[in-house]
């Protein structure tokens, strides 16, 4: 798989935000700082699916307070694979304007008087770029799912969306891959490996459920090295065929044969543990008796026994030898 190339646009006027931002991106994404809405919109236009953006969500051309800028969600609703970051200050008066930006499709805020550092922000990005497929993930899974399956299943999103692979996912939850891949087994999951192959497979499922975007700008953006790598992949997960997949809606049919493999392992886990344990209740009801035998036991064997032939001593070897 190829590394994911992941646009970041910033569109805001805080210009010591902006320099944080930079610095962030200067290690994880491709940044491109824009200075209206209208380059924001052509940038997006350009830019493959799943781009990261940062927006200052207010405008000042309404009066003297700040009011929600129209061209935000605008832009929500033209891209609806794009993942927006409101950066502003969280001051008392605006839950309700945190509600509406949660209401128009933001996925994250990064709160400008709080989380004014480099690593700070770097951490709300990274939160933010799994959080599409975390949350269609969240309405799929079933409820009775166990706390560590889920916990592994949404680690494993945040890192196929960051570009990771099995090392990546074992050092986000601070393991050791020998331990990761025993969580997974006792979890009832499938391997890292292949829970990987499958957040990936979802996530380019999710995208091509937009009909503006491309196989090629897909595929590119999930990692795939070309859309024939995508087509191939799709094809051994689902049993689809690509475009039949996007016809049938390519999202909740890949979720579907997720969901089943994930059913077939939880029963293979649970065959496993029933003959394991029928295993150690046979162990048990198979221990050899003990060679020591109680002391009545030994009292009948010892009585039962013949008595040892009595040999007559012999008298006066020593002086016969002495003369």
């Amino acid at each position: 798989m190829q590394p994911i190339a992941r646009p970041l646009i910033v569109l805001h006027s805080d210009q010591v935000f902006k320099e944080r931002v930079r610095r962030v991106g200067n290690q994880r994404f491709k940044t491109q700082f824009v200075e209206d809405w209208d380059a924001l919109r052509a940038a997006l236009n350009e830019s493959p699916p799943a781009a990261l953006v940062v927006v200052d969500p207010y405008t000042r051309t309404y009066g003297t307070e700040a009011e929600l800028a129209p061209e935000l969600r605008s832009i929500l609703w033209e891209f609806p694979t794009a993942t927006v970051i409101s950066a502003l200050e969280v001051r008392r008066g605006r839950v309700r304007d945190l509600r509406t930006l949660g209401e128009w499709g933001v996925k994250e805020v990064i709160a400008l008087d709080e989380e004014d550092t480099v690593e700070a922000i770097s951490r709300r990005l990274r939160s933010a770029q799994g959080r599409p497929l975390q949350s269609l993930l969240e309405r799929s899974l079933p409820s009775n799912l166990s706390g560590r399956a889920r916990a592994l299943l949404m680690a494993a999103a945040e890192v196929v969306a960051e570009g990771g692979h099995g090392r990546d996912l074992a050092a986000s939850l601070k393991l050791s891959e020998r331990t990761l891949l025993r969580w997974a087994e006792q979890a009832d999951l499938p391997p890292p490996r292949r829970v990987l192959a499958w957040m990936r497979v979802l996530l380019a499922c999710e995208l091509l459920d937009d009909p503006g975007q491309t196989v090629l700008s897909v595929a590119y953006t999930c990692g795939y090295a070309s859309d024939s790598s995508l087509r191939r992949a799709v094809q051994e997960f689902t049993e689809v065929m690509l475009t039949q997949l996007r016809k049938q809606g390519a999202f909740a049919t890949a979720s579907e044969k997720f969901l089943t493999e994930l059913n077939a392992a939880r029963e293979a886990g649970r065959i496993r543990r029933q003959e394991t344990k029928l295993s150690d209740e046979e162990s048990e009801l198979d221990l050899p008796h003990s060679r020591i035998h109680p002391p009545q036991e030994e009292m009948t064997l010892a009585a039962t026994l013949d008595a040892p032939p009595h040999v007559p001593r012999r008298r006066g070897r020593r002086k016969a030898n002495a003369a």
